[in-house]
Order: C-alpha cells, then sequence, then structure tokens
C-alpha cells in the first residue's frame, strides 16, 4: 500500500498513475511494496527531521526511514516541495519530473541503493533515470 500525505500546500501528483508506476519499478527489482509512505511537506518541516533525528542542520530534498523487511519494502518517505522545485530550477527540468526523481529516489533507497560515495550515486542515478522512463510505460 502506497499512501500519500501533505504537510504544506501542493499541486499533487497524480497518486493512481504513481502508485502505478511504483508498483512497476518495485516488482522490476523483484521487491514487493509492504506500506510505502510519502509525506510531501515545507523545508522548515524537514530541517526539524533533520536536526531530531539525523543529527544535520541542512536543508535537504529528502529524507527516507527504512522499515523494509526482507524483499517487502516499507517506510516512511519525507519530500521538501520547495527543495524539489528549486532543484527544478537549478537542473532545468520540469517540476513534476524532478518530484518523480526524488520519489523513485527513495524507493530505490528501499530496494537497497545508497549514495553516499560517488560510486553508490552514480549507480543511483543510472537506477532513477531507467526507473523513470518505466513512468510512461503503460502496462
Amino acid at each position: 500500500m502506497i499512501n500519500f500525505f501533505y504537510e504544506t500546500n501542493i499541486v499533487k501528483p497524480d497518486e493512481s498513475s504513481v502508485q502505478s508506476w511504483l508498483n512497476r519499478v518495485v516488482d522490476s527489482e523483484s521487491k514487493t511494496i509492504g506500506e510505502i509512505n510519502f509525506i510531501f511537506c515545507d523545508d522548515e518541516y524537514l530541517l526539524k527531521i533533520n536536526q531530531d533525528f539525523l543529527n544535520h542542520d541542512t536543508f535537504t530534498d529528502i529524507i527516507s526511514f527504512d522499515n523494509t523487511l526482507g524483499n517487502e519494502l516499507n517506510g516512511d518517505i519525507f519530500i521538501s516541495h520547495e527543495r524539489v522545485i528549486e532543484n527544478a530550477s537549478v537542473f532545468k527540468v520540469d517540476e513534476h519530473e524532478e518530484l518523480r526523481r526524488v520519489i523513485v529516489h527513495g524507493v530505490l533507497h528501499f530496494c537497497g541503493y545508497k549514495d553516499k560515495t560517488d560510486e553508490e550515486s552514480d549507480l543511483m542515478r543510472t537506477k532513477e533515470n531507467e526507473k523513470l522512463l518505466m513512468f510512461h510505460v503503460e502496462q
């Protein structure tokens, strides 16, 4: 089950399309979805989580709390809509595309992909791009 929660006023993504896409993404990684919660928030909301739980005093676009059990993906993914908008501007991409990138980034973390080293980041970016292409594929 994929849940969407909104702690800020944003233009909501098409939840049905995102759910369908993420089901295909997760299946392509030979995983299943248990319960994944997406919480869309603002910078201040996510900064507080970053400070309280990770001891980081910086803005970020995403924080994921992974509760995966074996191949069943479970967890909470917090996304700062303000960071998504800014990143879209910086990288000169559509805001919806950047939002999908951040969404799939969180799910890929639950699949076991990391991004702490350059090598891990390169693989994560490759996987993001691969999974983004799946968004527009009808099954």
